[in-house]
């Protein structure tokens, strides 16, 4: 409750200071406060410059495994309550031209072909996530490849059992990031938006 109250707090002189200046002022010396609690400034707002770089991305696929079993939900809530930005999710049947570009380091593995056929065989959930150091974070997240070194608390940790079914992808870097979101996503599905509680969890 304080935090909403702090967020519409922060947007109403906001929208005051940007639409006339001389409003604002009449606000304040009416007898709102100029600094919440805490000791930042009117409406708890700060530059752009102070904040660290929350718009890096990444890319979360539910494998069909995870999508059969019910699990898109539960791995959904550990992305949130983390404190990631959700921008782009869709279901797919995944064709296997897309398969290819997708995992085109992979081609020539033996694996390949049985690989094709596990990420065809069901549905998937594919997402974008937002946030400081995503890429890092999730991978952490979602744990080692293999189940079986996987710490538990862990998405595979928690839900996995076996290398080939390993019910989610991360992707594995900024740049491998970038790639597989213009590869999985047209730029129209990604929407930009600002959470109410944004300056509030990741200032510094």
């Amino acid at each position: 409750m304080v935090l909403l109250q702090r967020c519409v707090f922060r947007r109403i002189l906001q929208q005051f200071y940007s639409g006339n200046q001389g409003n604002t002022k009449s606000l304040l010396s009416a007898g709102f406060p100029t600094a919440l609690p805490g000791g930042d400034g009117a409406a708890g707002h700060r530059s752009k410059s102070t904040i660290p770089d929350l718009r890096e991305r990444t890319l979360i696929a539910v494998k069909p495994d995870g999508v059969q079993r019910r699990l898109v939900g539960q791995i959904i809530q550990r992305f949130e309550q983390r404190g990631f930005k959700l921008v782009g999710l869709k279901m797919l049947q995944v064709s296997d031209d897309l398969l290819s570009q997708h995992y085109y380091e992979l081609r020539t593995k033996p694996f390949y072909p049985m690989l094709l056929d596990y990420m065809t065989s069901g549905p998937v959930v594919v997402m974008v996530w937002e946030g400081h150091k995503v890429v890092q974070t999730t991978r952490t997240m979602v744990g080692h490849t293999n189940p079986a070194e996987a710490q538990a608390g862990t998405v595979r940790g928690d839900f996995s059992f076996h290398v080939s079914r390993n019910v989610v992808h991360a992707s594995d870097s900024p740049e491998g990031a970038q790639r597989e979101i213009q590869l999985w996503f047209q730029r129209k599905e990604l929407l930009n938006w600002d959470c109410c509680d944004e300056t509030m969890t990741c200032e510094v």
